[in-house]
């Protein structure tokens, strides 16, 4: 969310630089020596200075930052500066010593510091809170990614929401943080997850199925998927933290980030019946036992059995890797989408390049008489049997011709080889 946690970093009477944390103790105002102490590796020298604010300067080696976190706390310094370029900190903010994260530039400002003065003294200013942060949303390092193993023909995630350190009622008796090796009891506590991103997406839902009573699951699903946003606040394409902030693709964000306000009036709809997916659960090869298990029904229609659901998403597979060089194959799927609009429109195709592939669709232009009208088209991607990047993405958008609906599904070819 475009909110973050912050404490500020006094260096003597002079400047002051802010950075991550969000240690829930209390902290002293005062002002304790600051000391530079490099990759912080050694914890008997770090021992050696308890009573002083040690900065430790980050490697980058993987789990550096980890192994001068421990060391820190092992040493029970007053409180400890972490300098890092990790994008990835947020496991480590809801520390239970007193530590703070700053970026290289930041860090540089605090290094220089110590070095020139005679005797560097520090105070921190911790439990501050920032609204507005940019970029934002981002997706988290930890999210569930992609593609499905046990359904691998329908693309997963779906959505994006926010789920990343969401203040959430807790129990008073169950302890919220610890600090100092001590529990912490409040009635809010900060937490992430799919815990978190769950409510936010079923709320909205629910949202949507008090407006449109009549409106299936599946309905609502893709009013939420081609609704959602791929860009962040600051107009450029969402960023994946776990990707070292590189664009994220569909398979760590879905479709996108839900917008509540946009999944009210979709425009179109990708619908999806219970035989559909019976004709999914009967292509998957379910025996007969665990398809009543899941349809409650002692009679399942198996003569139509389907891969291609429905679904507002796209995801195709390139990976026969004993193919021949430069043979290409083609990969087709069929959809239905419902005019939930009122009255009559007319929509236009129009697909992201794609490097390395053909994507087409077929008519380009669905023309709606009425509301509830429905239109059938085919999505064919061609490509080389064996496409040589791991995860290559666009979108299939369809737009009405006043331009008043952007219909938007991820299309995802990759080169995963699904291995149950």
């Amino acid at each position: 969310m475009d909110r973050d946690f912050r404490a500020t970093l006094t260096l003597g009477s002079k400047l002051s630089v802010d950075g991550s944390a969000l240690y829930p103790g209390n902290f002293s105002s005062s002002e304790f020596p600051i000391v530079f102490m490099g990759a912080c590796g050694n914890t008997s020298e770090l021992r050696k200075i308890k009573q002083k604010i040690v900065v430790c300067q980050d490697p980058g080696k993987e789990d550096s930052l980890n192994d001068q976190f421990n060391n820190v706390q092992v040493a029970g310094n007053i409180a400890g500066v972490f300098i890092t370029n990790n994008s990835d900190v947020d496991v480590f903010e809801q520390s239970p010593f007193p530590a703070i994260f700053l970026e290289q530039k930041d860090g540089d400002t605090v290094v220089d510091f110590i070095k020139t003065e005679t005797d560097p003294k520090a105070s921190i200013e911790f439990k501050k809170t920032i609204l507005g942060i940019k970029p934002s949303p981002r997706v988290t390092s930890y999210t569930s990614r992609g593609p499905s193993y046990s359904c691998p023909s329908v693309l997963k995630p779906d959505i994006l929401a926010p789920g990343d350190s969401v203040l959430a009622a807790w129990p008073t008796n169950i302890g919220a943080a610890i600090v100092n090796e001590g529990l912490v009891f409040s009635n809010f506590n900060l937490l992430s997850g799919t815990s978190m991103a769950c409510p936010h997406v079923s709320g909205i839902a629910a949202l949507l199925k008090a407006a449109y009573p009549d409106w299936s699951p599946a309905a609502i699903r893709s009013a939420l998927m081609t609704t959602s946003d791929q860009i962040d606040n600051t107009g450029s394409p969402i960023k994946d933290i776990g990707e070292n902030l590189r664009p994220a693709n569909p398979l760590a964000m879905g479709a996108g980030h839900v917008n509540p306000n946009k999944a009210l009036d979709p425009g179109l709809v990708y619908d999806a019946t219970v035989q559909d997916y019976v004709n999914l659960l009967c292509g998957l090869n379910f025996t007969e036992q665990q398809m009543q298990t899941i349809t409650k029904s002692s009679s399942n229609n198996c003569s139509n059995p389907s891969l291609d659901l429905n679904y507002p998403s796209f995801i195709a597979f390139f990976n026969d890797r004993g193919a021949k060089p430069n043979s290409t194959t083609v990969l087709n799927f069929y959809r239905t989408v419902t005019n939930v609009g009122d009255g009559s429109s007319t929509y236009i195709a129009n697909v992201t390049p794609i490097n390395g592939l053909k994507v087409t669709v077929e008519p380009d232009i669905l023309v709606f008489k009425e509301k509830y009208d429905k239109k059938s088209f085919k999505l064919s991607v061609e490509g080389p049997r064996q496409l040589n990047e791991a995860v290559s993405f666009g979108y299939l958008t369809w737009e009405d011709s006043v331009r008043k609906h952007v219909v938007r599904s991820p299309i995802v070819a990759t080169s995963y080889k699904i291995e149950k």
